[in-house]
């Protein structure tokens, strides 16, 4: 019965990490295609090869999320993991019907917190403070504010040039930074679901806690996360690459290149599993104020703040009911 509910939490961990992937493709190529520096196929190939590479590149974010909660060795910890991965499954789903850009990250920790909580198991108050909270107000505010300031500096630093020829040079650099965007999804985003595989094999007993990831955990997530992305997110593309602002390349290259950068800050500096899709919308509002504060779109902002706020509590809520509802059927 273990091998078999162990078994079954990776193939529901995957089906997350796969919705992860189209839900979240949008947060590396959105701007690139929104200012045509990318063709939305080609963005879409790069970004599945990069999630790939990514997911490679470290393990410290997998060890974060695996610790968020504390559940029995037994089959009853493995119900209680499976029916987190249920409700952030759930609200990806429903997030992503609606075109909002809410994020995956919070709805994984958010869904193994309320479960855990349903349960009457332990929940590490002081990882999520801070290792989840903290970075979740920070690192957006850091990408509004980082965005607008590297926005200024090349206005500043192109003003006497022309205006086409600059661009023109902005969308091959939008390449690169859309390239590094996806390296860095995948490095935070594949690393969450490797995380969550990991205390499913320690709940079952299968490794111990001081453990390196198993090769074929890596692999397995980097190739969903990767399947996911190819598959792509259109709804959620049209609300960060057009509704939230009309990007030129100049602005979309300072957005990818601010979010970017606080996506390998925080994995490997403080081994913050922070969400993408906040990081890379604040660097897009910030980098689009620099036209005038009127040119964003506030009321769509305003729309996925909320969906922000709502993420943690709504994916609990529902990971609590589907542990109840899976409780009750396997009887563990």
């Amino acid at each position: 019965m273990d091998l078999a509910i162990v078994i079954a939490v990776v193939v529901v961990a995957l089906s997350f990490d796969y919705t992860n992937g189209f839900h979240d493709a949008a947060n590396a190529i959105a701007t690139s295609v929104s200012t045509r520096a990318l063709t939305p196929r080609i963005a879409l190939g790069m970004a599945a090869i990069m999630n790939f590479v990514g997911a490679f590149l470290g393990q410290e974010v997998a060890h974060t999320v695996s610790g968020v909660i504390t559940v029995p060795e037994n089959s009853h910890g493995l119900v209680i993991v499976m029916g987190g991965l249920f409700g952030a499954i759930a609200w990806n789903l429903i997030t992503w019907y609606f075109g909002l850009p809410s994020s995956s990250s919070h709805a994984l920790i958010g869904g193994l917190v309320g479960a855990a909580i349903a349960s009457g198991s332990t929940v590490q108050w002081s990882v999520i403070l801070d290792k989840v909270v903290i970075p979740m107000v920070g690192s957006p505010l850091f990408g509004f504010v980082a965005a607008f300031v590297v926005m200024l500096a090349i206005m500043w630093i192109f003003k006497r040039r022309n205006p086409h020829r600059v661009y023109r040079g902005f969308r091959l650099a939008q390449t690169v930074s859309a390239a590094a965007m996806a390296l860095g999804h995948g490095l935070q985003d594949a690393q969450k679901t490797m995380g969550v595989i990991f205390l499913a094999l320690l709940t079952g007993g299968y490794v111990s806690e001081g453990d390196s990831l198993p090769i074929w955990v890596i692999f397995s997530a980097a190739g969903a996360i990767s399947l996911g992305t190819w598959s792509g997110g259109w709804r959620i593309m049209r609300t960060l690459g057009r509704r939230i602002i009309h990007l030129d390349p100049a602005r979309g290259f300072a957005a990818e290149t601010v979010a970017a950068g606080v996506l390998y800050t925080t994995a490997f500096a403080f081994q913050a599993p922070i969400s993408t899709t906040h990081t890379i919308t604040s660097a897009i509002m910030g980098a689009g104020a620099t036209k005038r504060f009127s040119a964003v779109r506030w009321g769509v902002a305003r729309s996925i703040v909320a969906a922000w706020v709502l993420t943690f509590p709504m994916a609990g809520l529902v990971a609590a009911a589907c542990y109840w509802v899976l409780h009750l059927v396997i009887g563990q």
